[in-house]
């Protein structure tokens, strides 16, 4: 889904991205609910940042990269913690791209998750290559997200991975299983 959002550009710069886990839903200017396989997933558009809410068997995780004031944890490359009873894996990175090649990959990018049926995204008004994009897929067990944030006046494309699924004990040494 493809919309454009009624706001000012306000997240203009990629350094001022933060994560943080656990946090209550925030006023969103677009959503998109999901089932996939057990799950629901809300894709939520917060300006140029977004929210993931996925809920479960009664657990919740709740995921926002976004421009968050008094925030004192930046967007980091990579977390792998424990949420609960789920395995919580997320990666970012952060390309800069000439003008040419920034116009052609927000337009690929937007191709991409505008016509997927598990996909959010939204435009600003004023440039077609300011946007924040959210595609969501069930696989092997696990749900999983990427995102993608874009930032045309520095030529900056922000890229976010996460993936959750439940907690398996791995085998003990010596063990029947094992």
């Amino acid at each position: 889904m493809l919309t454009t959002l009624k706001t000012t550009y306000t997240d203009t710069r990629a350094a001022d991205l933060a994560w943080c886990l656990g946090r209550e839903p925030l006023p969103a200017l677009a959503v998109l609910d999901l089932e996939l396989a057990g799950s629901t997933v809300q894709l939520r558009l917060l300006g140029a940042s977004h929210q993931v809410i996925l809920r479960e068997d009664g657990r919740i995780c709740s995921e926002t990269v976004a421009c968050i004031p008094g925030s004192s944890t930046p967007l980091p490359l990579g977390v792998s913690k424990r949420v609960g009873a789920w395995e919580y894996e997320f990666a970012a990175r952060v390309e800069t791209l000439p003008g040419s090649s920034f116009a052609g990959r927000a337009q690929e990018l937007l191709a991409l998750v505008a016509d997927h049926p598990q996909g959010l995204a939204g435009t600003f008004p004023g440039s077609p290559h300011a946007f924040t994009a959210l595609l969501a897929q069930r696989c092997d067990g696990r749900v999983g997200w990427r995102t993608w944030h874009a930032y045309p006046q520095e030529g900056r494309l922000v890229a976010t991975r996460t993936r959750v699924g439940v907690r398996t004990a791995a085998p003990l040494e010596g063990h029947p299983s094992a």
